[in-house]
């Protein structure tokens, strides 16, 4: 790979304290990207964390034990679909930037192999830029049809898959094995992108901001009818069980699922050296606007079968693959304007506006300028960036546009700045509600935040409509028919101000003048099918009802931990509040479960210290009925409503698995051992937990009497 940036600075201390930062950025940008297929930072960038992220663990080998982020794929699945366990995990690929690492990656294998100068053969393929979808045959009959998820376990989207015209609902040909699984990549082209998103600004509905996202929430439906009306479309490329193996080469596969009737990717290519591998990478990339749908690099994968299984895997990662990315595209405008929007949490996000330029085929006249201290031309850690030129109103600057997500400034081109040009003042108080915004102090390790917040809270109306637009989210509430516009909308007229309005909607429009299907746009049929999907999410899963709170750091994986723990809303707001007490044993509880450490469990502690918060709760649950989480498999399990805790390292699954694993049984996970734990599973290099666990005489596994018991249950 290129080369990781430097760790040779870092003190353990500050290490950890960064690979826990990067830990929880890049498990957020996982959620985003994955779970809500609404991504707000580049592949790029996001590349850039990992191997930083990479590069920490590599030099401080105990953290990547601690971690769960180093070797997760994806994302958790969404609560709205059924879950299929991939019989075959679905896994993630390593990524290369420069040609460097291609002649690098091959150099690996040829050592791994000891291959010396034997001839080598891989493919090369369009990386294409869509939703990964794994396809079951039986049979040759279509079964079953699951997106990636967590790699582990994926959505059931059989139904809308039977709509996309390149997934045949029978295999044709002959030779296709008994169980045969298909994977590939649901994706739009860019001409079928345009046409829905016309149709969705003729209907007054938000646009899609990019054929990815946009083939995303297609195929990700509850209507399969929705699903069907947009042309999702659908290249074949890998495989995951299979019966039986048609061939013995990645080439000859491939051949193969053109046989049995699916669409493959006419610029796969066979190569048989580093040469010939670059030669086609950048013949692509040349090609690139011209192909009609959007890839971000081209896949290498050795042919051999035989070669690929003698390869294996490291981490999350085929030893065997290698994804080579597209440099970001860039282009010189200048910056025009500079705004300030705030966001849910209060966050004071600067915005570029610029004058509009052509990036890769796309217009763009925005672009993010991240935090004060990006503008200012300083780093995260305090190094600076652009060698420490600040960016100012007037100034031409260089912008960068990976993937589809807003694109970012990257460097000021100094001799064309306006002789009178003066440094950006960042605003201190906000601009929604002129409370004061401040950079909050962390008092673990001393650092200012590199955000400056708004402090008015719900006083501050562009937060109120923020957390609004949260509530009703899809991973949240999900409330058909109240999306982004008709919030602002709504807000604007005084018409739901806060979440508990939403539910006393109905009941306040038969009351008034001006009655919503009485409205410009509206008419009867569109008022009770708002109210009816409103009426709909009076129950729900306590664990999306946590989540459309909008507590910082309450992502859907920690709602679901504290929904799984507590059980009930009663008994999580009690703890919450006794938490209050940094000394209490309702906080040593608390910061107990696996998964949440202090920086989340001081979130919900702060949160439910608010008036205002615990106010706007009481309304709420006045109109809401949050259900405890079903478990399945929990009546007959040996582990259901006990609490377990894992430890040292695991061989057969990884600890993800293990978790995952024992909540379905109806356990408890914890992260450390206390005389409320039942049972520990210790592996090899289990340390202080097992002593603890022997000290307070608790039952201990190791994993094969862990793997018995699931087993059996």
């Amino acid at each position: 790979m290129s080369d990781a940036p430097s760790t040779d600075h870092l003190s353990p201390e500050d290490a950890r304290a960064e690979h826990a930062r990067l830990g929880r950025e890049i498990a957020e940008h996982d959620r985003r990207y994955h779970g809500e297929d609404a991504p707000i930072i580049s592949d790029a960038e996001y590349d850039a964390l990992r191997r930083r992220f990479d590069a920490i663990e590599a030099r401080f080998p105990e953290l990547k034990r601690a971690s769960a982020v180093g070797a997760k794929v994806g994302h958790t699945p969404s609560e709205k679909f059924a879950k299929v366990r991939h019989r075959v995990p679905m896994l993630s690929l390593s990524n290369g930037f420069a040609d460097e690492d291609v002649t690098e990656f091959v150099e690996r294998i040829r050592r791994f192999l000891q291959w010396g100068e034997q001839p080598l053969a891989f493919t090369a393929e369009p990386k294409i830029d869509g939703l990964s979808l794994s396809l079951r045959y039986e049979g040759g009959r279509l079964v079953s049809a699951a997106t990636r998820g967590d790699g582990i376990e994926g959505e059931n989207v059989t139904a809308n898959a039977r709509t996309v015209a390149d997934i045949p609902q029978t295999l044709k040909g002959e030779g296709a094995p008994e169980v045969c699984e298909i994977r590939g990549e649901v994706y739009l082209s860019h001409a079928d992108f345009a046409g829905i998103n016309e149709r969705q600004a003729a209907a007054g509905k938000p646009l899609f901001a990019n054929p990815r996202n946009a083939a995303a929430g297609s195929l990700r439906q509850l209507d399969p009818a929705i699903t069907a009306s947009r042309p999702l479309r659908f290249f074949a490329y890998a495989w995951g069980e299979m019966s039986a193996m048609p061939s013995k080469t990645q080439s000859g596969m491939i051949a193969c699922m053109g046989h049995w009737g699916f669409v493959t990717n006419p610029l796969t290519r066979r190569c048989e050296s580093v040469e010939e591998l670059l030669a086609h990478y950048h013949a692509i990339e040349t090609d690139r606007a011209n192909l009609g749908y959007d890839i971000d690099g081209v896949v290498y994968k050795v042919d051999d079968l035989g070669l690929q299984g003698r390869l294996g895997f490291v981490s999350r990662f085929p030893r065997w693959a290698l994804a080579h990315k597209f440099p970001a595209q860039t282009a010189v405008t200048t910056v025009e304007a500079i705004e300030i929007n705030v966001g849910r949490t209060g966050s004071l996000n600067p915005l570029a506006r610029l004058k509009p330029v052509t990036v890769g085929g796309v217009v763009v006249s925005n672009a993010t300028l991240h935090n004060e201290d990006y503008i200012r031309g300083i780093g995260g850690n305090g190094e600076p960036i652009r060698g420490g030129v600040d960016i100012r109103v007037g100034d031409t600057v260089t912008i960068q546009r990976a993937g589809d997500v807003i694109p970012k400034v990257m460097d000021v081109i100094l001799e064309r700045r306006p002789a009178d040009s003066k440094p950006y003042e960042f605003p201190t108080l906000c601009p929604a509600c002129g409370s004061h915004a401040v950079r909050e102090v962390n008092p673990r390790t001393k650092r200012e935040d590199a955000v400056r917040r708004c402090t008015g809270g719900l006083i501050c109306p562009a937060q109120a409509r923020e957390r609004l637009k949260h509530f009703v989210s899809r991973n949240a509430f999900d409330i058909e028919g109240l999306g982004e516009s008709r919030i602002d909308e709504f807000y604007e007229e005084g018409l739901v101000m806060s979440p508990a309005d939403i539910f006393t909607l109905e009941a306040r429009n038969a009351r008034g003048l001006k009655r919503l299907e009485n409205r410009e746009g509206w008419g009867a049929q569109s008022a009770r099918n708002l109210f009816s999907a409103i009426e709909a999410r009076r129950t729900l899963p306590l664990n999306r009802f946590i989540f459309g709170l909008g507590i910082p750091h309450i992502g859907e994986t920690n709602a679901k931990l504290l929904a799984r723990h507590y059980g009930t809303v009663e008994h999580l707001r009690e703890v919450l509040e006794a938490a209050a007490d940094p000394e209490s044993e309702a906080y040593a509880d608390l910061t107990n479960i696996g998964g949440i450490g202090e920086v989340v469990a001081d979130a919900l502690v702060e949160f439910f210290k608010e008036a205002h918060n615990r106010d706007m709760l009481d309304k709420l649950l006045a109109e809401v009925r949050p259900q405890p989480i079903e478990t399945a498999a929990a009546a007959n399990s040996p582990v259901a409503g006990k609490t377990v805790v894992f430890t040292g390292s695991l061989e057969k699954m990884t600890r993800d698995e293990a978790k995952a694993q024992a909540e379905r049984l109806g356990a408890k996970v914890a992260g450390s051992v206390s005389k409320k734990t039942d049972l520990v599973v210790a592996g090899p290099g289990a340390g202080s937990k097992l002593d603890k666990a022997r000290e307070l005489g608790i039952e201990i596994l190791d994993e094969d009497g862990w793997i018995a018991m699931a087993g059996g249950a």
